[in-house]
Formats: structure tokens, C-alpha cells, sequence
């Protein structure tokens, strides 16, 4: 079985910092894309940013120059600082990996998610 556990979301206010942590663990062969996905109220899921194992990434252009996604291969994690955070990216965020297992079988992954409020 593989998993993803989150961590770093929380309050902060309006030009805050946040750092997302999401780690993969179990029966991995190989990790593909990981990113991040942020679902709101009353809006849609959207794609913040992905990491490519070859580290080429993309984001939502309604983040770039804020947000830097990351991935630390020998860890199996990827992270996401956010910075100049406003109030329209609270949500819920997700974490999303493409892995293939031991038994080479391959999918997309998700984390249980962490929510980001940002607010005075």
C-alpha cells in the first residue's frame, strides 16, 4: 500500500508564509508527478502545482511568483511554500502523486488534505 500524509497548513494572515509537506511511504517503486491541488467552498478543485521526477514543473497562474513547489527524491516528499498568501487561497489543500507500487501497477494517489485559511 502506498500513502500520503500532509502537514504545514493552518491560519495566517494576509502576506503570510505557509509550507506544505507531503510525504510518500509504502510499497513504492517509482514516483512520477507530485503536486498540489486545493479544493474551496462553492468553487471547483484546481491544480496550484505540480513537480515532474525529471523536476520540470507547472503552476496556476494565479499563484506563480507566490507559491514554489519542491520535491526531495531521497524522501519522497514534495512541498509547497506559499508566500504574499491572500485571502481568496483558503481552501483545503490536496496532495497528489502519480506511483507506481512494487507490484508495478501505476495511479494517482491523495492525501486525507490540509486546510490553509488565510485571514486577519
Amino acid at each position: 500500500q502506498v500513502q500520503l500524509v500532509e502537514s504545514g497548513g493552518g491560519l495566517v494572515q494576509p502576506g503570510g508564509s505557509l509550507r506544505l509537506s507531503c510525504a510518500a511511504s509504502g510499497s513504492i517503486f517509482r514516483i512520477n508527478a507530485m503536486g498540489w491541488y486545493r479544493h474551496a467552498p462553492g468553487k471547483e478543485r484546481e491544480l496550484v502545482a505540480r513537480i515532474f521526477s525529471s523536476g520540470s514543473t507547472n503552476a496556476a497562474d494565479s499563484v506563480k511568483g507566490r507559491f514554489a513547489i519542491s520535491r526531495d527524491n531521497a524522501k519522497n516528499t514534495v512541498y509547497l511554500q506559499m508566500n504574499s498568501l491572500k485571502p481568496e487561497d483558503t481552501a483545503v489543500y490536496y496532495c497528489n502523486a502519480n506511483i507506481m507500487d512494487t507490484l508495478l501497477l501505476g495511479r494517482d494517489y491523495w492525501g486525507q488534505g490540509t486546510q490553509v485559511t488565510v485571514s486577519s
